[in-house]
Order: C-alpha cells, then sequence, then structure tokens
C-alpha cells in the first residue's frame, strides 16, 4: 500500500493538481477535516474505489464506501475521520481496476 499525502490548497486556490497512479494493493490516505479524496478514471470503462469504515455503532459494522467512478469522470469524497483505521491512523482504499484510477487528496485551507 502506499501512502497518498495531502496537497494544500491555499486561500487563493489550486492551479493543478499532482495525481498519483493508484496502488494495486491498495492505497491509505489521511483523514480528518478539511481533507477531500480524488479518484479520476483514465480507464475506458467504470472503476469502483473502496474505502474502508472500520469502525461500528453499538456493535453494527459500518458500511465500507464503494465509490463507483465512470469513464474520464472525477468523483470526491471528504476524508472524514469514521475512515480513520485503529492500527494505522490513515484511511484504507482499494481498487477493481488499479491500472485506469489515479488519486489525489486535497487538504482546504481554513
Amino acid at each position: 500500500m502506499a501512502i497518498i499525502a495531502a496537497q494544500s490548497v491555499p486561500v487563493a486556490g489550486l492551479a493543478e493538481i499532482v495525481w498519483g497512479a493508484a496502488a494495486g494493493g491498495g492505497d491509505e490516505a489521511p483523514v480528518g477535516g478539511g481533507l477531500l479524496l480524488l479518484v479520476r478514471n483514465i480507464g475506458a470503462g467504470s472503476l469502483t474505489a473502496t474505502i474502508a469504515t472500520p469502525r461500528t455503532v453499538r456493535g453494527i459494522p459500518i458500511a465500507d464506501v464503494a465509490l463507483t467512478v465512470a469513464a474520464g469522470d472525477v468523483a470526491a469524497v471528504p476524508m472524514d475521520t469514521v475512515y480513520r483505521s485503529p492500527s494505522t491512523g490513515r484511511a484504507s482504499i482499494t481498487y477493481d481496476v488499479a491500472t485506469d484510477a489515479e488519486v489525489a487528496v486535497l487538504r482546504v485551507a481554513r
């Protein structure tokens, strides 16, 4: 698993997002307020990025988030602390077609 570093978005804006290739074995990303995961599909078919949700509510597991991204599209999900792994402190993300996925995490200025 690769760790995706957050890119800071200044108040004046970010002119260019630096995209990274999704790792075949999945990625880890920071979680918390002001963080946004972007998944870009550069392939010809759709792909699904799954974000693990390791928490429970009264012992009932919270379902993982499966984000389907159409060919040529970009999807976004806030990196809430509900995704924080107790062992790493980061979110765990997997892809059904990692070769077609590019990822970035943005940290929005507050």
